[in-house]
């Protein structure tokens, strides 16, 4: 356990803080933006957080390829640790009292609160397509044996991984949010299965294609990385621990 903390320390020190911080916020911001529904029809539906999610991904993505799947999910974990933390942080301000202030803050209490329920599906739904992002990404770039490194290597693990992960969270979410929970709590609004998974292809197509956009940011940023020694002393400390060589 001591060894663990020793090298969860380690890769929190070499992950450069603004892809972390970028990170962090995408995933408190995409938690938020969950709470509207943008787009339904009979057989659409989409929410806020479709604008955000995409950046969610594109940086464990470059996480994987850079530290591995075991570094990204860490990171997901303190993601998602810091959005519980920050809801906290708004519930308790949304139910402290204003005695003596002319103007009505039920609208603004309403949003910071948030929904339970919504916190608790998107939670769910993150945690588990990440895990299924960060080790498909992973083992569709073991593929590339010839040239693991290369442009196309990074562009197909990150399209795969993105789109797949990203038909996991959207589907997962939809189901709890809007077919388990919602019929409960919203006096009936729902969303149907059908509208559920059109959603996530949807969704996961729209994410896809920004992820095909921004994909090539992501591939400078891990070159740029492995040509500065990024989280050398982090890979050092890694292979003294296990012994061997430790696949990235």
């Amino acid at each position: 356990m001591k060894q663990k903390i020793r090298l969860t320390s380690a890769l929190f020190r070499a992950i450069p803080s603004p892809v972390v911080a970028i990170f962090a916020i995408s995933v408190v911001t995409m938690n938020l933006l969950a709470n509207k529904t943008l787009i339904q029809t009979g057989f659409l539906a989409i929410d806020g957080g479709i604008l955000v999610s995409w950046i969610s991904f594109l940086c464990m993505d470059v996480v994987t390829k850079h530290f591995g799947p075991r570094a990204a999910t860490k990171l997901s974990v303190f993601a998602i640790a810091t959005n519980l933390l920050v809801c906290l942080i708004f519930y308790i301000v949304s139910i402290i009292p204003t005695p003596g202030v002319d103007a009505d803050y039920t609208a603004f209490n309403e949003i910071l609160g948030g929904t339970w329920f919504i916190l608790l599906s998107s939670t769910i739904a993150f945690f588990l397509s990440s895990l299924v992002n960060n080790f498909l990404n992973f083992a569709v770039g073991k593929l590339f044996r010839a040239n693991p490194d290369g442009k196309i290597a990074f562009f197909v693990r990150s399209y795969a991984s993105t789109f797949i992960g990203q038909f996991v969270d959207n589907l997962i979410f939809a189901i709890l949010t809007f077919m388990v929970f919602a019929p409960i709590f919203w006096n009936g609004f729902h969303w149907t299965f059908l509208q559920s998974v059109t959603c996530s292809l949807i969704g996961a197509s729209l994410e896809l294609l920004m992820e095909v956009v921004f994909s090539p940011a992501g591939y400078a940023i891990c070159k740029r990385w492995k040509r500065l020694g990024v989280g050398d002393e982090y890979f050092e400390l890694e292979k003294q621990l296990s012994g061997k060589d430790v696949a990235r």
